[in-house]
């Protein structure tokens, strides 16, 4: 029987490579931080999903409460990003119209994003969750009840 030794060696070096690049998907908060920082608006924000979806990010929830989220990737891959500002209490009684108009404003560029934290918190949201794959942000008051279901554009606003 006859091995072929550069076969065995370029199957080994597969196998090899697809760990690696498997690897190479992963994300840090560093980078995600690096492209965050790039947002000015909410004008700038389905340019920075775009960005973090290249990073391999699937989804992400973001807490109100104290600016801490959350990212998750594949394979059970997550990692998470401390608080950015002091601790905030979100209104009991949510209203879905008040968050709408706020997310238009947002978009706009009428607020920074500290701004915006604040005035969700004041409509009653708890945290929100961008889905990179349904390229979509889903805002939830502190019942976890599904306020506002907003889809991202490829493009800005």
């Amino acid at each position: 029987m006859y091995i072929n030794k550069k076969a065995v060696i370029f199957i080994a070096d597969v196998k090899a490579f697809n760990k690696f690049d498997r690897k190479s998907y992963m994300f840090s908060v560093a980078q995600i931080k690096a492209a965050h920082a790039q947002v000015k608006s909410g004008s700038d924000f389905p340019a920075y999903i775009q960005q973090i979806k290249a990073f391999g990010l699937l989804r992400y929830e973001f807490f109100v409460e104290d600016g801490h989220t959350e990212y998750f990737g594949t394979d059970g891959y997550k990692v998470a990003a401390e608080p950015v500002y002091a601790q905030k209490s979100i209104a009991d009684n949510a209203s879905s119209s008040a968050l709408s108009q706020i997310i238009a404003d947002h978009q706009q560029g009428k607020s920074d994003f500290f701004t915006f934290c604040q005035q969700v918190a004041d409509a009653g949201v708890k945290k929100w969750v961008v889905d990179t794959q349904a390229m979509v942000c889903t805002y939830y008051n502190l019942k976890a009840e599904e306020m506002l279901a907003e889809p991202i554009p490829q493009a800005g606003y």
